[in-house]
């Protein structure tokens, strides 16, 4: 459980699933798309849809994931999901791309992993909380006085405006928004 002023229980953002869904301010399941998809699946009928929230944890905003019948796993050679795209680059980038291992593709792509491996940047993760708790706090008391703290890095004024939220929502809030 976490208290403010305690952060020994609070997750890091490393330590959190992919997608996140909370029904009525309430986390009703944590984990990759199949896994969150299955337990809504699960739930019994919901009265208002807009009760169910989604998010995905990485960029904090609000998805909507298909909870229709489990597709079929099909046979056969999986689709890659490569998608080929146009990138414009001076002359010298391409040449340094071109002399990289692999070619210029396999650069981007490794320099694109090593990024995505360092994590978020400080403006990342405060934009990535501030979407998220847009979309599932905006209408609880001090909100405004919650995301400035989170501008500006005071984790302590966060926990001091969010004390009275819902614990799940004011704890992921948190964890996204000061992930070391």
């Amino acid at each position: 459980m976490f208290y403010p002023g305690n952060i020994a229980g609070c997750a890091t953002i490393a330590e959190l699933p992919v997608f996140t869904a909370f029904l009525k301010h309430e986390l009703v399941a944590q984990g990759d798309e199949a896994s969150v998809a299955d337990a809504l699946r699960a739930l019994p009928e919901l009265d208002r849809a807009s009760d169910l929230l989604v998010f995905d944890d990485e960029s904090g905003r609000q998805v909507d994931l298909d909870l229709g019948p489990r597709p079929q796993v099909r046979r056969g050679r999986p689709a890659l999901g490569v998608a080929g795209r146009e990138v414009t680059l001076l002359p010298r980038h391409w040449d340094w791309l071109n002399a990289q291992r692999g070619g210029a593709s396999a650069a981007i792509r490794r320099l694109v992993d090593d990024a995505r491996a360092a994590g978020p940047t400080v403006l990342e993760a405060q934009d990535r909380a501030f979407r998220f708790l847009t979309a599932i706090a905006g209408d609880l008391p001090r909100f405004e006085d919650a995301m400035r703290e989170i501008y500006l890095g005071n984790r302590v004024g966060y926990d001091h405006f969010t004390y009275g939220w819902p614990a799940a929502i004011r704890d992921h809030g948190r964890a996204m928004a000061f992930p070391v």
